[in-house]
């Protein structure tokens, strides 16, 4: 009697097709990716509490080491998935420097992260210390800060058991992180005896952050009087004016340029085109020293027009106006450049036949130009609202978010729009760091600009074209 042996069916090596297929590859990448930085961060723990000087990029070594091992393995199992291996650089770059941060800020926007608030030993309050024969018992020869050992520590409990204590030797090289399991009077008793050869000489306490709710959300509403809506007010009108006149300016010139009649078109379209091409930071360094109110070079020209000294960027409505005129040097031959090359798309023939009826320039441009220069200038004018509604760049170099304005907040003033503003709060906030309130302003902002981007796109017919 013969016996059939059943062959094990091989694995496709065929990827699945369709978006189903590509979402299948996805997820299996991200999987592995995310397991290898699970091995990586594992491994570095236990190496850290073992050994407290390792390296910190050794989570990048371990990671990178799990990645080499597991994608022979998951090819074993998933052949098709070596097809989509391209990927990961692409996926590494996309969860460090986009996913990471938006996890991280959503995080921080709920915490009380700040400079002081940061998780890191405070060497502000070191005070000196001792260690016991049987190396778990610290003694403090005075409190820096507070009554009683647990208000210095700022423990979560009232026997600190639990909690961190923060040891120094005399050089301070390395601060070694103690678990403690009790106190009493100026006594510390840790979890774990000292490590052998480490002299304890300073101790500190660990500045720790927590979870605090919808505080930081409750303090941007509550004074929103004084930064959210005044912001919010100037940066929509910046960002509107911005991209209307720089719209209307570079349609114009556009237009004026494109006339093939124009004797050296070609030399004027390269002399407004250098605003462009001069990088921005130096455009605008330009510009602040040419506004200057006691020494810039307009106010000496209307001088000597025998005009008053206009405070350019020393009064809060001259600050907006020249913020303006500077993002229209700046954002103009953009428009122009545009302008021009939806120009080249429209048929000759068009304007011929209106001329052969009668038609005048000014009626050519009004019905035939600007109709169909409509549908390619909805994408660019959408893109440079987004843009100017997020551009801290003009901001930032021309005048600081400033003047300062009565009434508002020391973070939030005349010209600041959102960016600036949580830009500020985050790195000079009363003159140090508030990144759990920068982080709730960028929230704030991220549904600002995602509604003002719907708005737009329905204003626009975005939606109505794409269900065509």
């Amino acid at each position: 009697m013969a016996v059939t042996m059943r062959s094990t069916p091989r694995r496709s090596t065929q990827p699945p097709e369709g978006a189903g297929g590509v979402l299948l590859a996805v997820l299996v990448l991200v999987l592995l990716l995310g397991g290898a930085v699970l091995i990586g961060w594992l491994l570095s723990g236990l190496i850290a509490q073992a050994v407290p000087g390792a390296p910190p990029y050794l989570i990048l070594v371990f990671s990178f080491l799990g990645l080499l091992l597991g994608m022979p393995l998951v090819a074993r199992l998933l052949p098709w998935i070596t097809n989509w291996y391209y990927l990961f650089p692409a996926l590494v770059f996309l969860s460090a420097f986009t996913v990471l941060p938006v996890v991280l800020t959503v995080n921080y926007a709920f915490t009380n992260y700040t400079g002081q608030n940061s998780g890191n030993p405070d060497a502000a309050v070191r005070a000196e210390a001792t260690l016991g024969n049987d190396r778990r018992t610290v003694t403090l020869s005075e409190l820096p800060e507070g009554n009683s050992l647990g208000e210095y520590l700022r423990c979560r409990s009232v026997t600190c058991a639990g909690d961190t204590l923060v040891l120094f030797d005399e050089e301070a090289s390395v601060a070694v992180r103690a678990a403690i399991a009790g106190v009493a009077g100026r006594q510390v008793t840790l979890a774990a005896p000292v490590a052998e050869g480490f002299e304890v000489v300073n101790v500190t306490r660990i500045n720790r952050y927590g979870y605090v709710g919808l505080a930081n959300f409750r303090e941007i509403f509550g004074r929103a009087t004084r930064a959210l809506w005044p912001v919010f007010a100037w940066t929509v009108i910046f960002a509107f004016s911005t991209v209307i006149i720089n719209a209307v300016a570079g349609l114009v010139l556009g237009i004026l340029l494109y006339n093939k009649r124009l004797k050296g078109r070609n030399v004027y379209r390269t002399l407004l085109f250098l605003p462009w091409a001069i990088p921005a930071v130096i455009s605008v360094q330009m510009w602040v020293a040419l506004l200057n109110q006691q020494f810039g070079i307009v106010n000496k020209s209307l001088g000597l027009l025998g005009l008053a000294a206009v405070p350019w960027l020393g009064d809060p409505l001259w600050a907006k106006i020249s913020i303006l005129l500077v993002n229209l040097w700046l954002g103009f031959p953009y428009m122009m450049t545009a302008t021009i090359s939806a120009l080249a798309t429209i048929n000759e023939d068009l304007y011929e036949a209106a001329s052969i009826d009668g038609a005048s320039r000014w009626q050519q441009i009004q019905n035939i130009t600007l109709p169909l220069l409509k549908n390619a200038f909805t994408p660019i004018l959408l893109s440079g609202f987004a843009f100017n509604f997020n551009n801290f760049g003009i901001i930032y170099l021309l005048t600081r978010g400033g003047p300062a304005q009565e009434g508002r907040e020391a973070t939030a003033q005349s010209t600041d729009i959102l960016l600036s503003w949580g830009y500020n709060t985050a790195f000079s906030a009363n003159g140090g760091q508030n990144y759990a309130l920068a982080s709730a302003i960028a929230l704030i902002v991220f549904f600002l600009t995602l509604a003002i981007s719907l708005v737009n796109f329905r204003a626009a017919g975005v939606f109505r074209e794409a269900q065509r």
